[in-house]
């Protein structure tokens, strides 16, 4: 048996479309401490009033820059670069995860995704980067049925 999450991460989710974002926090929010933005100004905003854990990124949101231009920013800056960030988009070609990857997401993922799916990959990722135990299980306690 895994141990209990003895935290919340703070997670910055990314993405224009009311609906994706009304289920993703609606999903997440068990989970993270989550906060969303719908274009590159509010990104901006967002940023500069926390620090978090973990970011989502969709590739197409309002503004002046997309996901991929806020992305190759944040990893350019020495205060954020640090910050993982995982695409999850609904730019699903091959062309787009390679674009992605170069920009500097750490994880990929195309949408529709399964939604537990998503959870383990946010909780890898965390894990990865040093900013979650091991041990520690986002599914402990997990109703699934």
């Amino acid at each position: 048996m895994g141990s209990a999450i003895n935290f919340m991460p703070r997670l910055l989710i990314t993405e224009d479309d009311s609906e994706n974002q009304k289920f993703l926090l609606f999903f997440l929010k068990r989970y993270f401490f989550v906060d969303i933005c719908d274009s590159s100004e509010s990104f901006y905003e967002m940023m500069s009033k926390e620090k978090y854990d973990i970011i989502m990124m969709d590739i197409s949101i309002r503004g002046d820059k997309n996901g991929l231009e806020l992305t190759k920013e944040l990893k350019s800056n020495p205060s954020t670069s640090g910050i993982p960030v995982l695409c999850y988009t609904a730019h699903a070609f091959n062309k787009d995860r390679i674009n992605a990857l170069e920009a500097g997401c750490d994880v990929y993922i195309s949408k529709p995704a399964e939604v537990y799916s998503l959870l383990e990959s946010l909780f890898e990722l965390l894990k990865r980067k040093g900013k979650m135990m091991i041990g520690e299980s986002p599914f402990n306690g997990l109703a699934t049925s």
